[in-house]
């Protein structure tokens, strides 16, 4: 039998259940993981709530990413007992073994422990394919980051002092900042102090911000398109504060763009696509020059408490599950 976090129906995080359930059989070309670290995101809390655009039969397992330790295979190459991985899904990793394929896994950085492993792929896959696929960042340019408290927000953060940009965080609290401070932020807002369209335009002498990274939405999207340079891009990365509403003649005034960025479904769209953003991930982790932050390590049973860490805004960085 395995531990599972299990949702039978859809609502809030206390609405699952923790189960013993049967091991699944492993079918020829398969790999079986015990998991060490489940890493939390956002669309997990969507997914159980049925808010999500994935839309899992029910039952299911949430939990998109992991790390761990292969322990079975069944006909396949290239993959061995012992192998210490990370684990991309779509769900089923809130739980102490999953069955995956080779496709699925990455070897895990030598620098990362397996919750950091946990939070690596889904947070700065989405940072890389904002800034480099889809903003095309350059160096020198301004990049103005929201919620970057977050684990999102915080992997922007590090990936546009890569890129060699010059990085305003903006973020609900001084500890946040403090972190971000230290992930590389040039210049950091508090929320709530004065606008942050006012404090940006300031920072950048009333040029504004050549990209903006913005995983809230909502009020904060709409004010973004106020502190912009000409020829801004503007990255959808998610809704956390609500759906913006555009203002489209603001928009044209400053020719700007607004991209939607989705780093799993481009990668399923263009494979190569997305091996290009591991293969660079992984060497910038393997040199030291990017991690995730972790601020909780939690017990698989606490895994409503690690969800309500997300829907509360206290975590830090990222949030993981440690299962041993």
């Amino acid at each position: 039998m395995v531990r599972a976090v299990v949702c039978r129906e859809l609502g809030p995080p206390e609405s699952l259940t923790l189960d013993d359930i049967p091991r699944a059989p492993l079918a020829p070309g398969q790999v079986l993981v015990a998991i060490h670290a489940a890493g939390l995101n956002f669309p997990d809390v969507l997914m159980v709530a049925g808010d999500y655009q994935l839309k899992p039969p029910l039952p299911f397992t949430p939990g998109m990413e992991a790390a761990g330790e292969v322990i079975e295979v069944s006909g396949v190459d290239g993959v061995r007992v012992g192998d210490r991985v990370m684990v991309k899904a779509r769900f089923g990793c809130f739980a102490d073994e999953i069955v995956v394929t080779p496709e699925q896994l990455l070897p895990l950085p030598s620098t990362f422990d397996f919750a950091q492993g946990a939070t690596f792929l889904a947070a700065h896959g989405t940072a890389w394919h904002a800034l480099h696929d889809r903003a095309q960042i350059k160096p020198g340019e301004v990049l103005l980051v929201h919620g970057a408290g977050g684990g999102v927000g915080l992997a922007a953060v590090e990936l546009g002092k890569v890129f060699g940009a010059i990085v305003i965080a903006c973020a609900s609290s001084e500890e946040k900042l403090n972190v971000a401070r230290q992930r590389g932020a040039d210049h950091v807002i508090l929320y709530g102090r004065e606008p942050f369209k006012d404090t940006a335009k300031r920072i950048t002498g009333g040029r504004g911000a050549d990209v903006v990274f913005d995983p809230v939405g909502g009020a904060v999207f709409e004010e973004s398109l106020r502190c912009i340079a000409w020829g801004a891009r503007l990255l959808v990365i998610g809704f956390t504060g609500g759906v913006g509403n555009a203002k489209t003649n603001l928009v044209l005034i400053k020719g700007a763009s607004v991209l939607g960025v989705r780093a799993g479904e481009a990668a399923r769209h263009d494979p190569a696509l997305g091996a290009a953003r591991v293969e660079a991930l992984t060497k910038l982790a393997e040199e030291g020059r990017i991690s995730p932050h972790i601020s909780h390590r939690l017990p698989l049973e606490d895994y409503a408490k690690a969800m309500r860490l997300l829907t509360e805004r206290k975590a830090i960085g990222r949030v993981v599950l440690e299962m041993r």
